[in-house]
């Protein structure tokens, strides 16, 4: 499983507890990625990859380029570079996917900016929350990094408490994950929201080959199903 961010790529095995990463940053294309993860996994066995990309993804295939890393990865081969099956998801629906619980749960990966997914009964759908309205700017413009680091800590916390029921309540979710690397540092939580995980996005990763076998199919379907 490989989380791309823009300031660094993180990777683990199933079932195993290392981590490894590299940094990344607006220099970084897809064929350095996949060179660097074959370089530092030369002792690692593994058969399936799945990649949390910070783009829009579409049908398993990356349909925008990431605004924190350097070009070439709209349409890029992964499963041929990697000779390997590869499923790819945007990094905000990963990490919802490895974080959900039951019910219906919206997600907000508070980082460089604001990813959303709402996820219920094995339904991911991709949402770009940060683009709404708000006040004076985007939701983004309130939640993201640059509004934590030039207003501070105490207003940007704030902002999450006064905007994250108010998405709660528009997409009648029963309850949110904050994730991403600003979201462990919210507190206290607004009600009915939970910290997310660090290893998020890597059980994510590990879902998203979830597969099982109706009576009378010949082949498995998916059991977690992406709406584009």
């Amino acid at each position: 499983m490989i989380d791309v961010g823009g300031t660094g790529v993180k990777f683990r095995l199933s079932g195993a507890d290392e981590i490894r990463r590299f940094r990344s940053g607006r220099g970084l294309i897809p064929d350095d990625l996949v060179e660097r993860v074959k370089e530092l996994t030369t002792d690692w066995q593994y058969d399936l990859v799945s990649i949390g990309y910070p783009g829009a993804v579409t049908r398993g295939q990356t349909i925008g380029e990431p605004p924190n890393l350097g070009g070439g990865w709209v349409g890029y081969d992964f499963s041929a570079a990697f000779n390997r099956p590869v499923r790819i998801a945007n990094d905000a629906v990963l990490q919802a996917l490895g974080a959900y619980r039951d019910g219906r749960m919206l997600f907000l990966g508070l980082g460089t900016g604001v990813g959303s997914a709402l996820v219920s009964e094995h339904v991911l759908i991709p949402l770009e929350l940060g683009s709404l309205p708000y006040r004076n700017g985007r939701v983004t413009d309130h939640l993201g990094r640059a509004a934590l680091d030039a207003h501070g800590p105490v207003t940007w916390q704030k902002a999450v408490r006064e905007i994250t029921p108010f998405l709660r309540a528009a997409l009648a979710a029963d309850y949110v994950v904050l994730g991403g690397g600003n979201g462990r540092k919210v507190h206290p939580l607004p009600p009915h929201t939970f910290r997310g995980g660090r290893h998020d996005a890597f059980d994510g990763g590990v879902r998203l080959w979830e597969e099982h076998i109706e009576p009378h199919d010949s082949e498995p379907r998916h059991v977690w199903r992406v709406v584009r």
